[in-house]
């Protein structure tokens, strides 16, 4: 017992899980030694004493004759046979027609010989004996189904454990790179940092500690894979929750996100609470606020944005510091032609494009910003242009 205590401390599984997992490699061992392919075993194992006792489980059905049964298995078999050799899908099999398991299954008649007293639909133990010792290609089979039982159960812990935490913010350890990926270890597992959830530029140093959000969790046939980001979106949503109070009890909202990883964020707030400044509650005494926010996204431009339910104020916001001199809605294709005066078009469309994208990523609109005299300057920025972001979530006004 104290083993067993120990091994589900280890792994951080159930004693009951390993108990479990010991009377299965038992039920294998006893099978490969003095089983046959017609007992469906199973094993008691008593932890205090180290003893053992080893049954035959089977259901009772009705008596059926086993020659017609067998007639039909070999006609099923023959059908499914020929019509996969013609490259056909197999005939789906008749849920009426008599069948027999004697696996798992015995009948009445032969039940009754056994032991009085049963009907149709009752379990039968029966007990079986263990005449020697196990032999070494036993015990070999018994190791190998606990180390598989366990690893399995390990495995289905991890995933329950971390199914629940995506959307979190973790902090893990960078393991070392394979291929494009990273492995960020987590002390039992090491989740996937994939290429494009990276920040482009960021080094990641083999045992550098780090926080990343967790995208997704999945039971695949080599257990959990966990999926982890450093430039999703809702990092940013995450370290706001955490550093401004008006977010955390519902004062501010953020309405939208829009992320380029490592270089600049925009994000859009509103609050429904009169007198309350969404943007300055963000920003915080002399800047003090932000500034924390900034650090703690690693130097990470943030631009605070008032959201409106216009249209054209949120696009107006969206493009800031540039000033808007009028825009243009084409409603039915959310498409907007914006113009800014000469000496604003290099902040609309800042350096390579970035604030035009990042407007059109956060509003939702595709973005054309053009010059006051009306000559475009900047193709349109569509909203699909941007890899990471957060649509804009429908609220009550």
């Amino acid at each position: 017992m104290q083993a067993m205590k120990q091994i589900a401390d280890e792994k951080g599984i159930k004693v009951e899980t390993v108990l479990d997992a010991i009377q299965q490699a038992l039920a294998a061992a006893y099978r490969k030694d003095f089983g046959n392919k017609n007992q469906n075993i199973f094993v008691d194992f008593d932890v205090e004493t180290g003893g053992m006792k080893v049954w035959d489980h089977k259901t009772i059905v009705p008596d059926a004759d086993m020659t017609e049964i067998e007639r039909l298995d070999a006609e099923e078999a023959r059908l499914r046979d020929e019509a996969l050799a013609r490259g056909e899908e197999p005939p789906a099999e008749d849920p009426d027609r008599p069948r027999f398991n004697p696996k798992l299954e015995i009948m009445i008649t032969e039940a009754k010989k056994l032991q009085g007293g049963v009907s149709i639909g009752d379990e039968l133990k029966l007990p079986l004996e263990i005449t020697t010792d196990f032999g070494r290609m036993a015990a070999m089979t018994a190791k190998q189904v606990i180390t598989q039982k366990l690893r399995e159960a390990e495995r289905l812990t991890i995933y329950e454990e971390y199914k629940d935490k995506v959307g979190e913010i973790l902090q893990g350890v960078v393991q070392r790179r394979e291929g494009r990926n990273f492995l960020i270890d987590f002390g039992r597992f090491s989740a996937i940092l994939p290429p494009e959830e990276q920040i482009v530029g960021e080094f990641l140093r083999p045992g550098a500690r780090l926080k990343v959000y967790v995208v997704s969790c999945s039971l695949g046939n080599r257990g959990p894979e966990v999926i982890v980001s450093r430039s999703h979106p809702n990092i940013v949503r995450n370290v706001f929750m955490q550093e401004i109070p008006e977010i955390q009890n519902g004062t501010v909202e953020i309405k939208a996100i829009a992320r380029e990883g490592g270089s600049r964020s925009k994000v859009a707030v509103w609050s429904g609470e009169e007198g309350v400044d969404p943007i300055g509650a963000c920003i915080g005494q002399r800047g003090t606020r932000i500034q924390t926010v900034i650090s703690e996204l690693g130097g990470e431009k943030v631009d605070i944005i008032q959201w409106n339910e216009k249209p054209e104020a949120f696009i107006s916001s969206a493009l800031s510091p540039a000033k808007v001199v009028a825009i243009d809605l084409d409603v039915e294709n959310k498409v907007a032609v914006v113009t800014v005066p000469l000496d604003q078009f290099s902040l609309a469309i800042g350096k390579g494009g970035q604030n035009v994208r990042l407007g059109a990523k956060l509003t939702g609109w595709t973005i054309t910003v053009q010059q006051a005299e009306g000559e475009i300057v900047a193709e349109p920025a569509a909203i699909e242009e941007v890899p990471a972001s957060i649509p804009v979530e429908e609220e009550k006004n």
